[in-house]
Order: C-alpha cells, then sequence, then structure tokens
C-alpha cells in the first residue's frame, strides 16, 4: 500500500470532529506558511487576514454544504436554486433589521434587533421553500432542478425590481432598495463590538503581535461561522439518525418502496426541503450581508454551484463530508489559488499576453511561459482548476472524500454474519 493510502486510512480512523478538526488547523498552517513567505515583516498580519478570510469562507459554505446535503445527500432532491433562498433569507433579515429612520437615500426597514432578523429569514426562507416544493415535488429530479433555478432567478429579479425598491404599507415604509441594495445591522459588527469591548485585552495583545483589530474581528466572525456549523452538524445527525431520518435516506433509495410502507414521501420532502431552505437563508444572511450590505448582484446562480462543486467533493449523504468538501473548495480551490496569483505573478518569468503564445512555447520545450501565464491568471483559471478536480472526483472517488460513509437507511446493521461469527453457509 502506498503512503498515501496509509495516511489516508489513519486519518479516516479519527472520529468525525477530530478529523474536521485536523483538516481546518492544517488550511490554517498552510496560509500561515504563504504568508511567512511573502510577507516578511507583515507575516503576521497577513497570516491573520489569510486565516481569517478562510475561515469565513469555510464557515459560510459549510452551511451551505450542509444545507444541500439535507435535501439531495440524504433525500435526493437536486434544489439548484440555493443562491435564490440564500437571498430570501438575506433579504428578510435586512428589512426586518434595517432601521426606520436611515440615513438620506437609504431604505427604512423595521428597526428589529438582528436576532430576531435572523430568525424570521429563516422562517421565511423555509415558507418559499414550502411554497416551491408543493408543486415542483410531484417532478421528476431533472424537472424539479429547472423550478428550483428558474425561482432563484425569479426571487433575484424581484429583490431588484424598482417596484419593490421602496414602498409603504398601513403607513410603515420598508422595501429592498433594488439594484442599489439595502443597508441593515452588520452581523460582523456585534461581533466587532463583542471583540473591541469586552474582549479588547485580546485585541490589544494581538496588536502587540503586529495583528491589526480589524483582522481580529475576521477571524472572530469566522470561529462565530465555525459554531454555528458545529451546532448545525449537530442537529442534522441527531434528525437524519432518526425515524425521520431513515425514512429520508429510504426516500432517497426508492421512494415507491417507501410509500408502499405506509409513508407519505410528499410530506418527508417538503419538510426536508424546508429545513434545508431555512439553513440557506441563514447563510444567506450571515455570509451575503455579513458587512451590513446586500444587492441583487450578490446572488447570482453561480454560487449554487460552488456548493454543489463542494458537497461532491466531500460525498454526498455525509455530513462530515460536506463540511471537508465545503473547506476543500473555499479553501484550496477558491482562496489559495487567487492569493498565490497575487503574491507570485511573475513565478516562470514574464506572462505572454494570451493562451495561444503560452501554449505555442511548449513546441520548443519551454514550459516557463505556461507556468508564467497560468500563474497570473489564477484568479479566472481557478475555475478551470475546480472543472479539473471534479472530474478527477467522479472518476477516481465518484462518491467523493467521504462519500462512502454513506448512511444506509435501515437502523440496524443488515451485513450477513460470517460462519465464524455464527452464522451459516449458504447451501
Amino acid at each position: 500500500m502506498s503512503t498515501a493510502h496509509d495516511v489516508w486510512d489513519r486519518l479516516e480512523e479519527l472520529p468525525d470532529y477530530g478529523l474536521v478538526a485536523l483538516f481546518v488547523v492544517a488550511i490554517w498552517l498552510l496560509l500561515s506558511l504563504l504568508a511567512a513567505l511573502v510577507g516578511g515583516p507583515q507575516a503576521p498580519n497577513l497570516a491573520a487576514g489569510f486565516v481569517g478570510s478562510v475561515t469565513v469562507l469555510i464557515g459560510a459554505f459549510a452551511l451551505l454544504t450542509l444545507a444541500l446535503n439535507l435535501q439531495w445527500g440524504y433525500t435526493g432532491l437536486f434544489n439548484i436554486g440555493v443562491a435564490g433562498f440564500m437571498a430570501v433569507g438575506a433579504y428578510t433579515t435586512a428589512v426586518l433589521t434595517a432601521p426606520t429612520d436611515p440615513a438620506a437615500g437609504a431604505v427604512p426597514g423595521f428597526g428589529l434587533p438582528l436576532a430576531v432578523g435572523l430568525v424570521g429569514g429563516m422562517v421565511m426562507a423555509a415558507v418559499v421553500g414550502a411554497l416551491a416544493a408543493l408543486p415542483a415535488l410531484r417532478l421528476r429530479a431533472d424537472y424539479l432542478a429547472i423550478v428550483t433555478v428558474a425561482l432563484s432567478e425569479i426571487i433575484r429579479l424581484f429583490v431588484n425590481w424598482n417596484g419593490v425598491e421602496q414602498l409603504a404599507v398601513a403607513g410603515v415604509e420598508f422595501g429592498t432598495g433594488g439594484a442599489t441594495g439595502i443597508s441593515f445591522e452588520s452581523p460582523s459588527g456585534i461581533v466587532a463590538g463583542v471583540v473591541n469591548g469586552p474582549l479588547g485585552p485580546l485585541v490589544a495583545a494581538a496588536e502587540g503581535l503586529g495583528i491589526s483589530g480589524p483582522n481580529v474581528v475576521n477571524f472572530a466572525y469566522g470561529l462565530v461561522l465555525l459554531a454555528l456549523v458545529v451546532g448545525s452538524y449537530w442537529v442534522l445527525s441527531r434528525l437524519v439518525n432518526s425515524p425521520f431520518g431513515r425514512v429520508l435516506k429510504a426516500i432517497r433509495e426508492d421512494e415507491q418502496v417507501t410509500q408502499s410502507l405506509g409513508k407519505d414521501t410528499r410530506l418527508f420532502k417538503i419538510k426536508a426541503f424546508m429545513i434545508g431552505c431555512a439553513l440557506m437563508g441563514l447563510a444567506g444572511a450571515l455570509f451575503r450581508g455579513s458587512a451590513g450590505y446586500i444587492s441583487p448582484a450578490q446572488f447570482r446562480p453561480g454560487i449554487t454551484f460552488y456548493v454543489f462543486a463542494a458537497l461532491i467533493i466531500g460525498g454526498a449523504g455525509s455530513n462530515t463530508g460536506s463540511i471537508l468538501g465545503a473547506a476543500t473548495f473555499s479553501a484550496l480551490l477558491f482562496y489559495l489559488p487567487a492569493r498565490l496569483g497575487e503574491f507570485f505573478p511573475n513565478v516562470g518569468g514574464q506572462a505572454p499576453g494570451n493562451i495561444v503564445e503560452a501554449v505555442g512555447a511548449l513546441g520548443a520545450l519551454d514550459v516557463g511561459p505556461l507556468v508564467a501565464y497560468t500563474v497570473a491568471n489564477i484568479s479566472t483559471l481557478r475555475f478551470v482548476l475546480i472543472g479539473v478536480v471534479l472530474i478527477y472526483i467522479i472518476q477516481r472517488r465518484p462518491l467523493g472524500l467521504l462519500g462512502h460513509r454513506n448512511e444506509p437507511a435501515a437502523s440496524v446493521d443488515l451485513g450477513r454474519p460470517r460462519a465464524a461469527d455464527g452464522g451459516g453457509d449458504d447451501e
């Protein structure tokens, strides 16, 4: 057995929380090493910036991937309207928490506390998910996908419509802000208040090490998102291992057989869809609205592709795989390539003006121009890298990194006992 396989087998022996924690810490160390290589005297602050930003990305994508895993990985519901449900949660939170007397030119809201707004966003995302699921779940998986992506675009175009930019109902003014967006109470601002207030001595100690206060706040916000991931993971794990969750897995395996056992599969699918949409709404408010501002441009369909890529990499049907896939995608395929292109723009020499010149140099056995062109344009080419990784995963590990941990619908082990364990041989 190769060394790589031996290491992977040892890692798989770790408990789920240990495997995830080790993976996240390894990403932090990798980014800290990159900062040490390129940061010089600013290396500590640069490392804190890298680690804080990637922690926020991991937390946000992990929430979204866990939500999609409940729908697709456990129930078999093909939802490619993730961005739309994120928008519902984010805009509901914004409208509920925006100040009633905003600055000139801003859109007023209801002025409620952020906690109320987040709960309201989750509830509204779940309600919209239920309204979408009622007619759509009569359709086959491919048609359900079309319905959800169409709904996502309808939601984005609706909040962009100037007809709801600002309106008044019963004397109360509110709106979505249209194309210019809407400002509301910043989730990261609340974390900043705690960090700079009760935790002020820690900020002072970090500044003594050369780490700026904003980077400390960003890292703290990322830790808050990771705490939400832990809570969501625990709740979803309890859910999918309950009788309700076993029905969801049975629907995934064979819906007709599940119906024949007397289960109302449509009701179970609607409930699973609503729970997943609620979590997507929460992620939309905390991720896209972290700075206290959202606009329609932040909820384009591309983010749905990102979440699906993370789930495919990690393995559908595994909550642990969902988090590992989210960390792999957001840190190693999305964030790290952009930083490499930023700090190593001249690797391989001067970059050619186009890909034709870069590839043409291979005829003279000169790989320098291709390397230089790739690194100089890696922020764009990282999407090609994502595609290459997905192709590799599908071909070599079609179940994903941890998809082999896909949980069966049965509540007991259905494996046939060996003869040595007391089982009889087939005759």
